[in-house]
């Protein structure tokens, strides 16, 4: 049998970091390996240019796909996209709240739909079986307790915690000597709105990108009473059953104090987290958990 292996690249610092050591350090181990970028249509233009980027300066043979929303109870499937197609307006997100309704913390079905099951689906479109590949994950040593209870069943690796141990100041102090690197501030994150940001980040994103809420905005417009059970309440996107206008109104009252851009702080200074998001992750690193 094939030795395999599958990169999940989020498109962020940490994971590209992970991409570039794995195919210089062990892309020679397997016999195959396929590096997948999920595009949502929400990324930050930033985001994509980065992709892109990492893939022409580390040759990671990147390919991107997007979500194919399927009738009925299948799982969402893939089409494969590049960085001139790639959608910029958020039709695969919108397509998967048509069938599921809005994400939010109680129906956290965007991950799944928009980047784990289109992934998954195009390794089984070359013929890779759940089962018979690893998954290398970009969690650092500083994101240890997010770690899969079940890795070795689930064949999940984590290069970055068990092979050269990296924190988040260690990987910004690496980019910083790189002729490139993200073009975004660390809160701001490669989701535009990510409904997973604490509240202080979402105040402070809408006060300086009020355009980047113009989507959900528009889902709460058109979609907030579409749930797949009948009966169900009505849907807004944020913490605390807070919409977009919600938001938008907290942030034009002030009161508040903007978030610090760690992707500016480096090993010898103390980063403190001051923004609690109730203990979900707001990466969309995705952990494989709902693999079966």
């Amino acid at each position: 049998m094939k030795k395999r292996l599958f990169i999940s690249f989020s498109g962020g610092e940490t994971s590209a970091f992970m991409a570039k050591w794995l195919m210089e350090n062990r892309a020679q181990e397997y016999d195959e390996v396929v590096t997948l970028f999920a595009n949502t249509g929400q990324e930050n233009e930033e985001t994509l240019r980065f992709v892109q980027q990492c893939d022409e300066a580390f040759n990671l043979g990147a390919v991107w796909v997007e979500a194919k929303v399927k009738a009925g109870r299948a799982r969402s499937g893939h089409c494969v996209v590049d960085f001139e197609t790639a959608s910029r307006a958020g039709e695969p997100f919108e397509a998967v709240i048509q069938k599921y309704g809005i994400p939010n913390q109680n129906w956290p079905h965007c991950t799944r739909e928009l980047k784990l099951n289109p992934m998954l689906s195009y390794l089984r479109s070359i013929g890779w079986k759940p089962g018979s590949y690893d998954t290398a994950i970009g969690i650092r040593v500083d994101e240890i307790d997010r770690i899969s209870a079940s890795a070795a069943e689930k064949r999940l690796i984590y290069p970055l915690v068990s092979d050269i141990e990296m924190t988040k100041p260690g990987i910004n102090g690496w980019w910083q000597q790189q002729p490139f690197r993200l073009q975004l501030k660390g809160y701001e994150g490669n989701c535009k709105w990510c409904w997973k940001k604490s509240l202080r980040k979402h105040l402070t994103l809408i006060s300086e990108h009020p355009d980047w809420y113009a989507f959900p905005d528009r889902m709460e417009r058109l979609y907030t009473s579409v749930n797949p059970k009948p009966g169900l309440p009505d849907r807004v996107f944020f913490r605390e059953g807070r919409s977009t206008r919600d938001l938008r109104e907290l942030a034009a009252g002030g009161g508040f104090t903007p978030v610090v851009d760690d992707a500016q702080v480096y090993e010898d200074q103390l980063s403190l987290d001051l923004d609690s998001s109730n203990g979900c992750s707001e990466s969309c690193e995705i952990n494989f958990e709902e693999v079966a």
